[in-house]
This record gives structure tokens, C-alpha cells and sequence, in this order.
């Protein structure tokens, strides 16, 4: 499903050109407005979608996939730490979902690897990857729940 920018809602910032993996988001020269160079070549990632600050950028589907047509807003809400996902229907149905935000906020950064600590034996011997129990928060206390994540499920909707 290869992105689309809505122009009258870009300003031109250039958060999807300095994410988009595949190098495909550009911005204008004229009009100093992102758009997608070659939807084709689209890896399908939504890291542009995600990162927009104005909403500008949305998601259509492929005919076969979904032949009523359709477009998927994202709202990104950092204070809640949620992404709330969209999907509009040409019949005028729409589907909502909310997910915990997995990634950093912008400015922050990972740390250095040669700050932290190498594996022990242990690890070393272990099925998991290095670190794997921390970046997947299973230090906390195991994998996270809808409820120890704070969100209730209603009607198929994440709250």
C-alpha cells in the first residue's frame, strides 16, 4: 500500500524524506511539498506516515487487496505514547486501532553499543539475542498485556 501526500496539508519539513529507507520521499524544489518519487518501489514501512508532524501523509490500498478502495490516517500521540491507526472505506465504514508507540521519540537516541556491557556466559549460551529481554521489556515483568499497558479493548478498538 504505497503512501500519498496531501499537499495542502505539508509544509515541506522533510521528516519522511530523512526516514524513508528507500530514499523515495522527495520535496518539491517549487513547491516545497513532499511527495512519494516512485510509489512502486514503496517498501510499505509507514515510517514517513508515522513521522509526519501535519498528518499530510496517507496510505492507499492495492486493488486486490482491498477492492472497495480505501485510506489509512495515522495519528502519532506522544503525551499518551499511542499511534491510532484509520482505515476509511470508499462504503463509508471505518476501522480504528491503537497501538503503543514501540519506537523513541524524535531526539532521542540509542545508546552506544560500546556503553553498554558485552553478554555474559550465560547470555552467550542462552536462545536469546543480546540484550533481547530489555529492548522487549521482558525484564518488566514478562511481555506486555493490553492491562498492564493501561488500554481496554471495546468493540475492536484499542482505548
Amino acid at each position: 500500500m504505497p503512501t500519498f501526500v496531501y499537499m495542502t496539508r505539508c509544509d515541506g519539513c522533510g521528516y519522511c524524506v530523512d526516514i524513508c529507507p528507500s530514499d523515495i520521499m522527495h520535496i518539491d524544489p517549487t513547491m516545497r511539498r513532499a511527495y512519494n518519487i516512485e510509489p512502486n518501489m514503496c517498501w510499505e514501512c509507514y515510517s514517513c506516515v508515522k513521522a509526519c508532524p501535519h498528518d499530510a501523509i496517507d496510505v492507499r490500498g492495492y486493488a486486490d487487496f482491498a477492492p472497495l478502495g480505501h485510506s489509512v490516517r495515522v495519528k502519532r500521540d506522544e503525551e499518551r505514547g499511542t499511534i491510532a491507526w484509520k482505515v476509511k472505506f470508499r462504503d463509508g465504514r471505518e476501522k480504528d486501532f491503537l497501538s503503543p508507540i514501540t519506537t523513541k521519540p524524535w531526539g532521542k537516541h540509542i545508546p552506544k553499543l560500546s556503553d553498554v556491557s558485552g553478554p555474559g556466559k550465560d547470555m552467550r549460551d542462552s536462545q536469546l539475542l543480546f540484550n533481547e529481554p530489555k529492548y522487549i521489556r521482558m525484564d518488566e515483568g514478562g511481555l506486555h498485556t493490553l492491562d498492564s499497558a493501561g488500554l481496554k479493548l471495546k468493540e475492536g478498538v484499542y482505548y
